[in-house]
């Protein structure tokens, strides 16, 4: 079983700016092996770091292919990561959270990004994608910054997610 749990909204971690990681260390390994595992318990395609409870710059995705049969997106960690380019026209396509259990909406973001990051060696990458995993990446990056898909809503889909919002804020 994973020491850690996902957290849900409104846990205020989620709404925290997540803290640079110093140093990839065996603490930092660990913390992405269970976050793997969260996430595929929960049937993730991503999940960050602040989403277990910890308010630092890691996030990781998983090999699993988007919800429209789009190519995988592949199983990697990334640490401190930085999206260096977005590129193209604001593109729509719902997105759901698992912090957000039950709530889903339409977020426009950019269609192509590039993104640099370490590995769980601590070495650097670069990687770049207009595919799926791009808007993996941002959604998962917005969790570093504290920006949850509610914040990115149309006032349309605020408005016809209000309820479950509620919800999730009552009972946390």
């Amino acid at each position: 079983m994973p020491r850690r749990e996902l957290v849900t909204h409104p846990h205020p971690v989620l709404r925290r700016k997540a803290a640079p990681v110093a140093r990839v260390d065996a603490s930092i390994r660990d913390l992405v092996a269970e976050m793997f595992e969260i996430m595929a318990a929960e049937e993730g395609i991503g999940l960050a770091a602040p989403q277990v409870g910890e308010s630092l710059r890691v996030f990781v995705t998983g090999e699993r292919a988007g919800d429209e049969g789009e190519a995988p997106v592949p199983a990697r960690a990334f640490i401190n990561p930085v999206l260096t380019a977005m590129e193209g026209e604001l593109a729509p396509h719902e997105e759901g959270c698992l912090s957000l259990p039950g709530i889903r909406g339409t977020i426009r973001r950019p269609p192509k990004v590039t993104i640099e990051a370490m590995d769980l060696e601590g070495k650097p990458f670069t990687l770049t994608s207009d595919a799926f995993c791009a808007r993996v990446w941002q959604h998962e990056f917005d969790h570093l910054e504290g920006i949850m898909i509610i914040d990115r809503m149309s006032t349309l889909d605020r408005i016809r997610v209000r309820k479950a919002l509620k919800e999730l804020e009552a009972d946390g």
